[in-house]
């Protein structure tokens, strides 16, 4: 019997018992933390999709505004900087620039003297429309995460920046 203090036995920990029976001594441990992580990635970008549908953006869009809110003003960033800041190629960038660019959202400047750098500077409609739907989404996020604790929320994330950073060195040890 699970009391309050104890979750219910979810599918994570059901294939873990189902591996320890099938076959004994195999290493499961893992399924409890990555089959827990993976399942709520796919739980929250439903969530952050349905959110943002809502205050009328896509993800690609707000990562673009974003980024450019976030640099600071003048809301500014070369094309260059965009791609390694979005982590996307180049050519995703030109593709993100053209879209919200089209909506009125973001302007490309010329490239300074000498330069190939091309300038995008977020609009004043870009600047509203981006503030406003990251208010409401990470109003609504916040509201996700409010069934652990404010110390349990910040034990969580010290973990989740362990395991990231050491995913991250591996994965780049591999390339």
């Amino acid at each position: 019997m699970n009391t309050p203090d104890q979750p219910r036995p979810d599918r994570a920990e059901e294939i873990s018992r189902a591996w320890q029976r099938e076959q004994p001594g195999l290493p499961v441990d893992s399924i409890g933390i990555l089959t827990r992580i993976h399942h709520a990635a796919k739980l929250l970008a439903d969530e952050r999709r349905r959110t943002l549908a809502q205050v009328g953006m896509d993800a690609a869009t707000l990562d673009l505004l974003s980024t450019l809110r976030r640099s600071g003003r003048p809301y500014r960033l070369s094309t260059r900087e965009l791609a390694a800041r979005c982590l996307i190629t180049p050519g995703a960038v030109t593709q993100r620039v053209d879209r919200a660019q089209h909506e009125g959202l973001v302007h490309r400047l010329a490239p300074d003297p000498g330069t190939r750098a091309v300038p995008v500077e977020l609009t004043p409609e870009g600047h509203h429309a981006v503030e406003n739907a990251v208010h409401g989404l990470l109003t609504y996020e916040q509201g996700l995460i409010e069934a652990l604790s404010p110390e349990e929320q910040q034990q969580l994330a010290r973990l989740l920046t362990v395991l990231l950073q050491d995913l991250n060195d591996r994965a780049r040890h591999h390339t």
